[in-house]
């Protein structure tokens, strides 16, 4: 069998972040979420992640999910590994990966090239390596004559010849796990920071009499960490447009591309135009035809074909066809907000299903509710919903007309083709194409303001004379 092991203990103290550094996000998840996901892809399902500094963040992330061995001491790499020795233990005959939890640009392919070079060759390990143009502060490859790798040289440890060398250590490699099981046990810190290195490993096992090769990957980005604020702006920033080209490729149009950030699993028919300051998270899938943003948040949201959102916030919903939302709408989470439906401006939705060709045009809470199709909200209409103590529902039929300011008092039934009057107060039931009116006895005191305000009223008057 085939395992990871991810080294995710480090603090990143540069970063001033009270979390480890593998859990900073990149878009949407993790760095640490990336490097899984990878794995995961790459078909290396058994993984155990190494933690150190606060690892119950870490804890809470894998929910179990994962194995995991903790770093008490931050004693170098290949310390970093020895924790791993438990799980490495329980399956010697494979091979395993060891990965940096902070590099996320890690992908399935790479792993997988390089395991196929790596089994084939029948290596000990095999150091995943990039070309860079400008190499400078990466331990250099130089290759054997039988073109393996005879060392990684570091920078500071490189003669001037070697600093010329474009080919630079990942940090990830395969190893045999039983030649890795062994070559750790004969690690040492002799060095100046009295740490263990990984990459003493390959010196090992090279004498030793055991292959160590390399594996050249195409995809330089899998080098890429952070180790300041500005390099995980600078990683996000890559992401961001990585993944806006994906959906450029697949036929998604963008105005531009100014405050747009789109997660790594949001899913995007061509046909669909994105407008500037739009951001889509989570799992959202959004239909062809549609026009989304300005100024959107969508999360976690399926939306159909042929929709427009504009300045519209929606959370764990479903949008179907030919629906129209927005300016400055709520569309909080377990909404279904069915085809044709128009909801305006500053209207919130909460757990309520709004049936089809209905119009919510403006003014208007509807939360905890079942609204049948073609019905019209009044401005300022509110379905009450909360009584201080427990949710009750509203449910609406179809063809009602619910007239302006009109308060439905949970829990409350309208049938279908009921009409409320303006500034009513909903309390009961109401029969099928019935009129609700629901007022209080209006009562007019002649002469009052004239009593209550005759100084403001007449003030000028005063002043004159």
């Amino acid at each position: 069998m085939n395992q990871a092991i991810i080294l995710a203990g480090g603090h990143g103290k540069r970063m001033k972040a009270d979390i480890p550094k593998p859990m900073l996000q990149i878009l949407d998840i993790p760095m640490l979420g990336w490097v899984i996901r990878a794995c995961k892809e790459a078909g290396t399902e058994k993984i155990c992640v190494v933690t150190g500094y606060k690892a119950e963040y870490i804890e809470h992330y894998l929910n179990g999910k994962y194995d995991t061995a903790l770093q008490s001491e931050r004693l170098g790499t290949g310390h970093a590994v020895m924790q791993a020795e438990k799980f490495l233990s329980e399956n010697k005959d494979g091979n395993t990966l060891v990965l940096c939890g902070d590099a996320p640009f890690m992908d399935a392919e790479t792993i997988s090239s390089a395991l196929e070079l790596h089994t084939a060759q029948n290596n000990a390990v095999t150091v995943i390596t990039a070309e860079l143009e400008k190499p400078y502060g990466y331990g250099r490859i130089v290759r054997s004559e039988t073109d393996g790798i005879a060392a990684i040289v570091e920078e500071k440890d490189a003669s001037s010849a070697q600093k010329k060398i474009k080919e630079v250590n990942s940090g990830a490699y395969w190893f045999r796990t039983a030649d890795l099981i062994e070559l750790l046990s004969k690690l040492t810190p002799q060095n100046a920071q009295g740490e263990y290195y990984l990459t003493d490993t390959i010196k090992l096992a090279i004498e030793s009499g055991r292959r160590a090769g390399v594996y050249l990957t195409e995809n330089t980005d899998v080098i890429l960490g952070a180790n300041t604020r500005k390099d995980l702006l600078m990683l996000r920033e890559k992401a961001r447009k990585n993944i806006l080209e994906k959906h450029m490729e697949n036929g998604v149009d963008f105005i531009c591309t100014e405050g747009v950030v789109i997660g790594t699993d949001v899913e995007i028919e061509a046909g669909t135009v994105i407008q500037p300051n739009t951001i889509l998270k989570g799992r959202t899938k959004i239909a062809g035809g549609c026009n989304i943003g300005p100024n959107c948040v969508i999360e976690n949201t399926v939306i159909g074909e042929r929709c427009m959102l504009n300045a519209v916030q929606a959370y764990d919903s479903v949008i179907e066809n030919n629906v129209k939302i927005g300016p400055f709408v709520h569309i909080r989470p377990n909404s279904h907000i069915k085809s044709g439906v128009k909801i305006g401006d500053f209207v919130e939705v909460k757990n309520s299903v709004i049936g089809e060709q209905t119009s919510v045009a403006h003014l208007t809470y509807v939360g905890d509710s079942d609204v049948g199709k073609k019905v019209n909200f009044g401005c300022g209409t509110v379905t009450v919903n909360y009584d201080g103590v427990s949710k009750q529902r509203c449910e609406i039929g179809d063809n009602c007309f619910i007239g302006c300011n009109t308060n439905l008092i949970a829990p409350v039934k309208l049938g279908t083709g009921v009409y409320t009057a303006a500034g009513s107060t909903i309390t009961k039931d109401v029969p099928d194409y019935a009129l609700a009116v629901e007022r209080g006895q209006l009562k007019v005191r002649e002469g009052y303001s004239l009593r209550k305000l005759k100084d403001r009223l007449f003030s000028g008057d005063k002043e004159k004379k």
